[in-house]
């Protein structure tokens, strides 16, 4: 099967190098099957599982996705588990890829997927220094493969979302009416949002939706560069003026901040993980929260009747803001999980009670 060994136990694999746009390189391997470099924003990953909901996770679109835990793939694929339609990681990148896993609702091994969507692999890697690298240089753009690029400097890489052509409709004939502006949203926000037995219309980031009738707003998580989504902070903006409730997960809680008129800024090695410690200043009550962002709001420049609601306990950096008199939140961490724990699904109730 694809590059297999004679015996079918193993991948055949050849020599290959990451290498990185400061010059540092780090050595592994690849399938045979792979036979171009892939080009990417690199970036790491501390959780212990859930690789195939980060993999399809739409804001890793356009990164390479190291894992840090040494080995990734033993309990092999259900892609039932995905957060998107595709593999959104342009490449992957591990100690060591398990060729045998073992449980029950598995449909396929790691590699067997990865292959099928062609999704490039650096496997047999020191994930411990190259995060640590990463950790004191900060994210930089990268590419692996057999052959060294040709530059390094004038690297460049492409998103590889699905973006949403036109709005979908779900729950209709319900009482309370939510837009879910789609950035790369994960499936498990819209599940979370029936969930409420709210109607819910998820419409593309660029549509206006700003005088229709609805009770809600839901800006979605994504990938990229908050400021890159200039359409998304107008709409955002006019939607505010009118006062009904707006909640913003992620990507849309930097819309949320720079539509308030806050600024952004880019973290030196993000936020990727299950394990973050976040607090909420109003009750000083810590969670455990599910991250995936590269970008945080400055609370230096957040405008007057705005407040920050949550802070990552391990840097201080900005996890929520809100309004301190009208129904407008946002937190940078994922409340729907998936992967990670569930310590605050119950802001969805929260933004249900705003309705």
């Amino acid at each position: 099967m694809f590059n297999r060994s004679p015996g079918g136990d193993f991948f055949i694999q050849k020599n290959a190098k990451l290498y990185l746009q400061d010059g540092a390189t780090f050595s592994g391997k690849s399938p045979a099957w792979q036979h171009e470099n892939v080009v990417g924003e690199v970036v790491f990953n501390t959780g212990m599982s859930g690789y195939v909901e980060s993999l399809t996770d739409p804001s890793y679109s356009g990164q390479i996705l190291v894992f840090t835990y040494p080995l990734i793939g033993n309990y092999g694929v259900d892609p039932e588990d995905s957060e998107s339609g595709q593999i959104q990681a342009s490449g992957v990148i591990v100690s060591e890829a398990a060729t045998h896993y073992s449980h029950a609702r598995a449909k396929m091994s790691l590699l067997a997927w990865l292959h099928t969507q062609k999704i490039p692999i650096l496997t047999g890697v020191d994930t411990r220094a190259l995060t640590k690298h990463l950790r004191t240089s900060g994210t930089m753009l990268g590419s692996f493969g057999v052959q060294r690029p040709a530059t390094l400097k004038n690297m460049t890489y492409q998103l590889r979302p699905q973006p949403l052509r036109k709005p979908i409709i779900h729950n209709e004939g319900q009482a309370k009416k939510v837009i879910l502006v789609d950035c790369g949203a994960k499936d498990n926000i819209l599940q979370s949002l029936l969930a409420l037995r709210v109607q819910v219309k998820q419409v593309p980031l660029d549509y206006d939706y700003s005088q229709e009738p609805y009770d809600g707003v839901l800006l979605s998580n994504g990938p990229g560069d908050p400021t890159d989504y200039p359409q998304t902070i107008r709409i955002a903006q006019q939607a505010m003026n009118r006062g009904k409730p707006v909640f913003g997960i992620c990507l849309g809680s930097q819309i949320m901040g720079l539509a308030a008129g806050a600024q952004t800024y880019k973290l030196i090695f993000g936020h990727r993980g299950h394990n973050q410690p976040c607090i909420e200043t109003t009750t000083e009550r810590c969670s455990i929260t599910s991250q995936n962002h590269g970008y945080a709001i400055d609370e230096n420049t957040l405008p007057t009747g705005w407040r920050v609601s949550w802070r990552n306990l391990n840097d201080n950096s900005v996890e929520g803001i809100e309004h301190k008199t009208k129904p407008f939140f946002s937190v940078q961490f994922h409340p729907e999980a998936c992967p990670g724990p569930t310590d605050t699904a119950w802001l969805f109730n929260k933004f249900y009670s705003c309705l």
